[in-house]
């Protein structure tokens, strides 16, 4: 690992509003205005530094949220959409074409999952899903049409490990371009330093961490941005999917604050998880021991924001996972939603939520059973009391 810090890349960064304030003015405007036509046709054709045409190529509140996840990634550049799925899609069809191929994890956000089992074969991109902890299976479901290698770096919600640096040999043996989402472990784990093309995030989770914001972004070379969002062919431009520049303002103002919640978040999921354990809880949590690609993520990660704030544990059945999480919520230990990243902690059962688009047989062949729970740990300020009420809940509804 380098001496690379994302918190201090995002730290070194100073924006001056238009009348000296602290935080940049924020653009609310969706068309731009010119002095003269000659230089509507240059900004229009890309040539114009500093111009602005129209909010749905670029506003100078995107690009100022786009430098500054660009410096958190270690990317050339970045570009902001509307949604997680916003930056996911039109990412994986700028690289893909008709008659093109992807190999994907098979645990993925199921979103993704169904964008690439039920709509991208539309367009004629065919996917595989493999185990992608197995990067001999990766190799092999490689053909000669396949153009892109995708994973999540830890997998929703399965929480697997993503050998990022062996996907990266695999990529460059075959010519392909690894796109890493990064969504789950912000300033944990830095792709593009284990040679990651592509890193795109779900702004709405940690990164705002205020769950009142929907985005995504895109982090790559200048090259490949550009192509994104080209006027004639770029799939982020001709889609359409543009963040509005209020929202561009607020995810800015949470992303100082990143780091001291990541590191928070991380530290109440550890604490947490070896108590579950200790409780004799299948727990599942790559800071623990017991994690298959324990020792793996830990050569991956900052360490110093730790193992995340995603866990997992098995209630058994989808009743008593059901009853559980209403008992918790009532106890105001959480909320029983979809998400992750609040100041709150979030939890669900994945297989009849944010993973319900995976079908039945294939989620019991990943290993995503009734009783999983799915858990975002909050930023509590007392984690060994949180600790002792949710224990008193699992006795209180027999999972225990």
């Amino acid at each position: 690992m380098s001496n690379f810090n994302p918190a201090d890349n995002i730290q070194d960064l100073q924006y001056f509003g238009e009348f000296g304030g602290v935080n940049p003015s924020i653009s609310d405007s969706s068309t731009y205005t010119f002095l003269s036509a000659k230089t509507m046709f240059d900004t229009f054709e890309g040539n114009a530094e500093g111009c602005y045409l129209y909010s749905r190529h670029s506003s100078p509140s995107n690009l100022y949220l786009d430098r500054a996840l660009a410096a958190m990634e270690g990317t050339e550049t970045a570009n902001v959409a509307a949604s997680g799925m916003g930056a996911i899609t039109p990412t994986l069809l700028q690289l893909c074409g008709n008659g093109d191929h992807i190999v994907s994890s098979r645990t993925i956000y199921g979103g993704t999952y169904a964008f690439l089992k039920n709509l991208a074969p539309r367009f004629g991109v065919k996917t595989a899903f493999v185990d992608i902890t197995k990067l001999d299976v990766v190799e092999a479901a490689i053909t000669p049409e396949t153009k892109v290698l995708y994973c999540e770096t830890v997998s929703n919600p399965l929480l697997e490990v993503a050998d990022l640096a062996g996907l990266s040999k695999i990529a460059r043996k075959h010519n392909l371009k690894l796109v890493v989402d990064n969504t789950f472990s912000p300033l944990s784990v830095t792709p593009v330093q284990f040679g990651a093309d592509i890193v795109i995030h779900s702004l709405t989770k940690y990164i705002n961490g205020s769950s009142d914001t929907v985005g995504g972004v895109v982090c790559a070379s200048q090259e490949f941005i550009n192509d994104l969002k080209n006027v004639n062919s770029g799939a982020s431009m001709l889609l359409g999917p543009t963040m509005d520049s209020m929202r561009s303002a607020s995810v800015m103002k949470n992303l100082r604050t990143l780091h001291l919640r990541m590191k928070q978040h991380s530290f109440n999921a550890q604490y947490l998880a070896e108590k579950f354990e200790g409780l004799g809880l299948k727990t599942v949590y790559p800071g623990l021991k017991s994690h298959p690609s324990h020792e793996l993520y830990k050569g991956m990660i900052n360490p110093e924001y730790g193992f995340g704030g995603m866990m997992t544990i098995d209630a058994g059945s989808l009743e008593k996972a059901n009853a559980l999480m209403e008992l918790m919520q009532e106890r105001n230990l959480g909320y029983l939603a979809v998400s992750l990243g609040f100041y709150k902690t979030l939890f669900s059962a994945p297989g009849s939520s944010t993973s319900s688009e995976i079908p039945m047989k294939e989620q019991k062949e990943m290993g995503l059973t009734d009783g999983l729970i799915r858990f975002s740990i909050g930023l509590d300020n007392d984690i060994k009391r949180t600790f002792e009420m949710m224990h008193q809940c699992m006795k209180d509804v027999s999972v225990l």
